[in-house]
């Protein structure tokens, strides 16, 4: 997380996640029922991807990582299959974090979409998260910058039940971003990063 400025809500969320990678049978054996997965969402820009990888960082776990995109193919069948695959290479180095980034791509609501291959693939999905304890060790995080428009079978409990948000910045943690991108970097004495955080309202720290 040292890496990864402005997200200190974020990362005070994510704390339990790092602990229960770190130790899930100590988890099992209390009797406790962790979530199966998380989903980071907020306005593009803002370090979804970042945090998730901060997250298998700090938790010291390997981060599996995927588009939501690169399951859409032509061929109906093809993506469930990579998310079958995905998930038993996920099994085989657990505990680990298996990142979907753009889940929104195949996680909308099904039965509005034309491609019986979007539903396929985020059937397989749901499937597989079904099929796993909590205890394996093995955390599903997504990301997607439109939680709204997601199937109510993603996001229900047992699933994806934990939703992080992922803020823009207000000045205090664009700052910190600015002072992080301004490490080893020579500066001209007149650059006031403390100025240049109060005049960028809004703005993401990929706009940053």
């Amino acid at each position: 997380f040292a890496d990864v400025a402005g997200i200190d809500e974020v990362a005070r969320e994510a704390k339990g996640i790092v602990n229960f990678l770190q130790n899930p049978y100590g988890y099992q054996m209390m009797g406790a029922r962790m979530p199966k997965g998380a989903i980071l969402y907020g306005a593009p820009g803002t370090g979804k991807t970042l945090t998730a990888k901060a997250i298998a960082g700090e938790a010291g776990v390997p981060f599996l990582s995927v588009a939501g995109s690169d399951f859409m193919e032509m061929y109906v069948g093809v993506g469930a299959k990579r998310v079958r695959e995905l998930f038993a290479e996920a099994k085989k180095n657990a505990p680990c974090i298996v990142f979907i980034d753009e889940i929104d791509a195949i996680g909308g609501k099904r039965g509005q979409s034309q491609s019986g291959e979007r539903d396929q693939t985020i059937n397989a999905i749901l499937t597989e998260m079904d099929g796993f304890s909590g205890s394996e060790g093995v955390f599903v995080l997504a990301a997607t910058n439109r939680l709204d428009i997601l199937d109510p079978a993603i996001i229900r409990p047992g699933r994806f039940d934990k939703h992080i948000a992922v803020p823009l910045p207000d000045k205090d943690a664009r700052l910190a971003i600015l002072n992080l991108h301004a490490k080893n970097k020579k500066l001209d004495e007149t650059v006031d990063l403390a100025l240049i955080a109060s005049q960028t309202t809004g703005m993401a720290g990929a706009d940053l």
